[in-house]
């Protein structure tokens, strides 16, 4: 009976396969689901391979259970528009349009319209998805119904909140929790024979006794060991300060990963200078010319940073804002020393790439493959870092 349920999901992109779908269908038989709610999480357990998928089986959920079509997708440019703060338009009562007059199914036909014909960002207006204002589409408005999208309330009224779902925070666009993190760090393992031989060989064992006549003769093999060793560089303060959780889930699970040969990370401010440093207070310094001579080019290099600043401070000599740093080479000079030194660099940027067009991001972009702090970057940066050069 729930055959069309199958199709949804895979209309949806979700990963279903007919093994784990008879499975459901034998939990289902079995007696062990009883209502709605244990479907929905006992078919999620079942057919759900990942958390980056919640988000696609939610929307198959409601498309198919309460017969409500998922709604449009939303461009990553109107989302974009939505993000910057804006103070809102204060409106008296009395001003406030009557737009609660109209039926949902009505909102949801304009909102489709809004999409398919905006072409720029509005503010303040009462037509356009915009911030602020009197339209019932956007955010920080006073429309007294409407659809919100990105950004914080206005008066509370609205009736239905655009990419607010359950679990919108496991999509692969958006960013992560440390145990997605370590997932993606196991990535990076390299495995070599290394050491005295101390491991047991069985499929040889084996062989070798079949041989001879069945007398137990052991084998022995050196054991597997991970060579990868890790270097982490993390910009802290500042315009990073508002991403500071989220670089320290990466920390955390970095420092947490036991598989790792050698772990190395240090801090800097805005760009990489001639120092960078051991604590995010940034006192116990190291110099760059150090760090590059006692470090070996086959370290992973993973730098953590937004790159926005102010082009003096990546192109000038002395051109660190602080005055302790008093660089007396550009930091655009030392992150080319990086890159030249190190056989494999990436960098994470936990701005979206939306934010991406300013100039030293430009130019950093130029020296090191660029990936957002996401899911999805992360998984595409390891596999950058693991690629043979």
């Amino acid at each position: 009976m729930f055959t069309s349920f199958f199709y949804t999901l895979r209309e949806r992109r979700v990963p279903v396969s007919i093994t784990e779908w008879m499975t459901l269908m034998k939990a289902l038989s079995s007696g062990y689901i009883s209502s709605l709610t244990d479907f929905y999480y006992t078919a999620r357990a079942i057919l759900v391979k990942s958390e980056a998928y919640f988000d696609q089986y939610d929307i198959a959920f409601q498309e198919y259970f309460k017969g409500v079509e998922a709604p449009p997708e939303i461009s990553e440019q109107i989302l974009s528009w939505l993000k910057d703060p804006f103070n809102q338009l204060l409106l008296t009562h009395g001003e406030n349009p009557l737009f609660d007059a109209m039926e949902f199914e009505e909102l949801l036909k304009e909102f489709e319209k809004r999409l398919r014909e905006q072409t720029e960002r509005h503010d303040r207006g009462d037509y356009w998805i915009g911030r602020g204002g009197t339209s019932p589409f956007g955010h920080s408005g006073q429309s007294a119904a409407g659809f919100r999208l990105g950004g914080g309330g206005g008066g509370r009224s609205a009736i239905q909140i655009a990419e607010q779902r359950q679990f919108r925070n496991y999509r692969h666009d958006l960013t992560l929790d440390i145990r997605q993190i370590e997932v993606a760090l196991k990535g990076l393992r390299q495995f070599n024979r290394v050491g005295p031989e101390d491991e047991l060989d069985l499929d040889k064992t084996i062989d070798a006794t079949a041989r001879n006549a069945g007398d137990i003769e052991l084998v022995w093999r050196r054991s597997r060991k991970n060579k990868v060793k890790l270097l982490l560089l993390m910009d802290v303060g500042g315009s990073m300060d508002p991403f500071a959780h989220l670089c320290s889930l990466l920390f955390s699970a970095a420092h947490r990963s036991t598989h790792f040969k050698d772990f190395q990370y240090y801090y800097f401010h805005n760009c990489i200078y001639d120092w960078v440093y051991r604590d995010i207070e940034r006192r116990d310094a190291v110099s760059i010319d150090h760090l590059l001579h006692i470090l070996e080019p086959d370290y992973k290099v993973i730098l953590v940073g937004d790159a926005w600043m102010a082009p003096s401070e990546l192109n000038n000599v002395y051109g660190a804002i602080y005055y302790y740093e008093r660089n007396h080479k550009p930091g655009i000079v030392r992150l080319k020393q990086i890159a030249d030194h190190f056989t494999h660099c990436v960098w994470l940027n936990p701005e979206s790439q939306a934010y991406w067009n300013e100039p030293t991001v430009a130019m950093i972009r130029k020296i090191f493959p660029m990936f957002e702090l996401t899911i999805e970057g992360l998984q595409q940066a390891i596999k950058k870092l693991i690629v043979k050069r």
